[in-house]
């Protein structure tokens, strides 16, 4: 409305992101790094040792290999007997095979050419399987059936037996065989199968085998755990950043919000949030400056209802004076005198009322009409021929200066509001212009801005009041002039609209040799066409 003011806080640039380049909000871009990196340190690690598995199972095939082809060597030099059918010695087999194998975590296996067991490392060091035992059960539990010693799963058993039969045939038929299989116990085992040759002739399979497959998993299993420690912290530490970096914020922000409605007060200020560069940071410094812009605008309303009652007040005084002194004055002459004091106020307060009104409405006109491209130079023919066609004999006239064949003038604005500033400033100049007089508006354009002038041939202004005029209701008339005509805010709605658009309006004298010719208003607006 006409009563909002140019005193606001300065607005803050938006701040650059350092990181630009990156889709999202800076705390968007927090909270996925966040959660990402819990995932990725899991991820890590699991692969990691995955890699460290993987390697340390191919070494213990690579390592059983070597061993297990440098035992079938020996055997096939040292204990292969008969030609030309050659045969194997199988005690001496075994004993060479009990010689040379590993006596730690390593079980060796001996078979013919039949596929039929010949010799076991376990078996050959006579070494017992211990487990520990389960709890005893009561007497009630066991009724007549005592079961002290755990038992396999049969089908454990059988699968276990099958897949080193499928181990030992594929060895026989001339293939070494290496990988991971499952013993009779369930345990994984790396197990590898070569066959003993003479010559062409398999005489023979040597399968080694190591039982610690499940040590190392567990051992991996046992390493992962720092990773997932971490991966724990990473997210928790995740929670209390976003709950302190955003819930925590928003949570103050709302009941500051809530304190600004309860206490009706006039902003909103948390300078500690202000201060911070996210969007937290933007929102608080965006609530603050909303509640200040709200704040001088409910002052510049208040303010505008005190000068509306102080203006209203005046006609409305000297009516009542008039009305009451009518009774007691019996000359007609003066009587009239009176009567044409209460028109003149009654015409007054016509106008003090309409323009009020127009300058109530200014403000919803601004903000419910979106802007688009207005061509200046149409919108000034439009207003002066409309001006030349109502001119009566002796009114002053108003005549438009634009360049021929000029390219079209175009501003980002609103047409109506803008037609309102031109209609302002040339009734302006016609009541300061004497009878039949011309009122000149030209129109032109540079350096990235539209200029437009309203120029008279009045009295001009007093230098001190170059600015003063643009104030609500403040008027100052020629001498001779009718009291009452002009309500004071047609200048100061001029140039509030001129600001809404980023531009303004000023005032100056037209001087020749010192003397005043007359005055001359400058619209300034932005060049949607530099």
């Amino acid at each position: 409305m006409a009563s909002a003011t140019a005193t606001g806080k300065p607005e803050r640039p938006a701040r650059a992101s350092k990181f630009r380049w990156l889709p999202g909000s800076k705390l968007g871009r927090l909270i996925v790094a966040l959660n990402l990196l819990g995932l990725a340190v899991l991820v890590g690690g699991a692969l990691v040792l995955n890699e460290l598995r993987q390697g340390l199972v191919n070494a213990r095939i690579d390592s059983l290999s070597t061993q297990g082809a440098l035992i079938a060597d020996i055997i096939n030099r040292a204990a292969t007997v008969g030609e030309p059918e050659p045969e194997m010695d199988t005690a001496l087999a075994a004993d060479i095979m009990q010689t040379f194998k590993s006596p730690t975590t390593q079980r060796a296996r001996l078979y013919d050419r039949e596929g039929r067991l010949v010799a076991d490392t376990d078996l050959l060091a006579d070494r017992v399987e211990w487990k520990v035992l389960p709890p005893a059960r009561a007497r009630e539990e066991r009724g007549v059936h005592l079961d002290l010693m755990p038992h396999k799963p049969k089908a454990t058993a059988e699968e276990a037996q099958q897949q080193l039969a499928f181990e030992v045939g594929e060895a026989l038929k001339g293939r070494q065989w290496a990988g991971m299989r499952r013993s009779a116990d369930g345990e994984r085992v790396v197990s590898v199968s070569i066959p003993i040759r003479h010559v062409k002739a398999v005489l023979g399979v040597i399968t080694l085998e190591a039982s610690d497959v499940d040590e190392i998993i567990a051992g991996e299993r046992a390493a992962l755990i720092p990773f997932i420690l971490i991966a724990v912290a990473v997210n928790l530490a995740s929670i209390l950043l976003l709950n302190s970096l955003v819930a925590q914020p928003v949570r103050r922000l709302a009941r500051a919000a809530d304190r600004v409605r309860q206490a009706r007060a006039r902003a909103i200020s948390l300078p500690d949030l202000a201060k911070r560069d996210d969007e937290i940071g933007d929102l608080t410094r965006s609530l603050e400056d909303m509640t200040h812009s709200l704040s001088e605008r409910m002052d510049a309303i208040e303010a505008f209802a005190a000068d509306v009652a102080h203006e209203i007040r005046n006609p409305l005084t000297s009516i009542r004076s008039a009305v009451e002194t009518l009774d007691l004055v019996k000359e007609p002459a003066s009587r009239e005198r009176l009567m044409g004091v209460v028109k003149n106020d009654v015409q007054r307060l016509d106008r003090l009322v309409t323009d009020i009104s127009n300058a109530s409405r200014l403000d919803a006109e601004l903000s419910r009409d979106q802007p688009k491209l207005v061509d200046v130079g149409r919108l000034l023919s439009d207003i002066v021929r409309l001006y030349q066609a109502t001119a009566k004999t002796g009114d002053v006239r108003v005549r438009l200066e634009i360049a021929p064949g000029a390219e079209p003038v175009r501003v980002m604005g609103r047409e109506g509001p803008l037609g309102q500033i031109f209609r302002n400033l040339i009734d302006n100049a016609r009541s300061f212009s004497p009878p039949g007089d011309v009122v000149t508006v030209a129109l032109g354009r540079g350096h990235g801005r539209v200029v437009a002038t309203v120029s008279d041939n009045g009295p001009g202004i007093p230098p001190e009041n170059l600015e003063t005029i643009f104030e609500r209701f403040y008027t100052s008339r020629p001498k001779g002039a009718a009291f009452g005509g002009n309500s004071g805010l047609g200048l100061s709605i001029a140039r509030q609209i001129a600001e809404a658009h980023g531009g303004t309006v000023q005032a100056q004298n037209r001087t020749a040799d010192g003397e005043v010719l007359g005055a001359v208003f400058t619209l300034i607006l932005p060049d949607s066409e530099p």
